[in-house]
């Protein structure tokens, strides 16, 4: 069964720019799925309309469906959604710089009346995160940006999501700081349950730890299937992952780059 579904899902901005196109995609009960595109094709337009965020950029769904756990959201504001179990971590990880990692993880828990779970989430985010537990002391203003990527997803899981929604966590980040963070997405998938809609650039690390995935560009589905399917397709592995036949393309004066995405 799938926990989220959006179902010919349009967004468009400012009543006038139609940035996602006739979007359907499923995230199972407990998956991991990616979203992948270049800069500007609607990934991150398509989280916000999940979880809610479209509005503060004038952005509205003007058609189609999202469902979760099989009831259309779409009427539910923000807060009313992370009470149902969807949580957004934000591109560039926004945590607050000003507090503690412990502040931090405290700031995401007004939806909890009892303090003892609040102190047992908390306890279970530094057990999850050691880092921040050595650096528990410190304002996260100066965690690295490793730390503070990790901060953003341990602040997100203080909510106790069914859904986690992660906008582009390898951002700016060394690639074995990379490489780490995406096993700590696999193991909260693993072992928390936790299902993840996953927006990424950095393809290769994406579909190493995914199960399926979304081609997006231009805000429309260009293509989708298994992770392994994606990482074999010769379009994909010379526009994302950095293989293929190249082609100088400056040379050929009106050349237009052929698409088999659908082949």
């Amino acid at each position: 069964m799938a926990l989220l579904t959006l179902n010919n899902v349009e967004v468009v901005y400012d009543g006038v720019f139609l940035a996602v196109k006739g979007v359907s995609i499923e995230v199972p009960d407990k998956g991991l799925v990616a979203l992948l595109g270049a800069n500007g094709a609607g990934k991150s337009t398509i989280l916000k309309s999940v979880s809610g965020l479209l509005a503060p950029e004038r952005g509205l769904v003007t058609r189609g469906q999202i469902a979760f756990e099989g009831t259309d959201i779409l009427a539910l504001d923000p807060p009313d959604r992370v009470r149902k179990g969807i949580v957004h971590v934000l591109e560039g990880r926004r945590v607050f710089e000003h507090l503690t990692p412990g502040e931090n993880l405290l700031a995401a828990t007004s939806m909890h009346r009892d303090r003892a779970r609040v102190a047992r989430l908390i306890d279970q985010m530094f057990t999850f995160f050691p880092r921040l537990a050595e650096r528990s002391r410190a304002k996260a203003g100066y965690l690295s940006g490793g730390e503070q990527q990790m901060l953003a997803i341990a602040r997100a899981l203080m909510t106790e999501p069914k859904l986690l929604l992660l906008d582009e966590p390898s951002l700016g980040l060394a690639p074995f700081l990379v490489d780490e963070i995406f096993d700590i997405i696999s193991r909260i998938n693993a072992e928390q349950g936790v299902a993840v809609l996953l927006v990424e650039q950095n393809a290769l690390a994406a579909l190493d730890v995914v199960q399926s995935a979304y081609l997006l560009e231009q805000g429309r589905i260009v293509m989708s299937g298994s992770a392994e399917v994606l990482r074999s397709n010769p379009d994909i592995q010379e526009a994302y992952l950095g293989g293929g036949v190249q082609t100088d393309y400056h040379a050929v004066k009106h050349y237009r780059r052929r698409k088999r995405w659908l082949a």
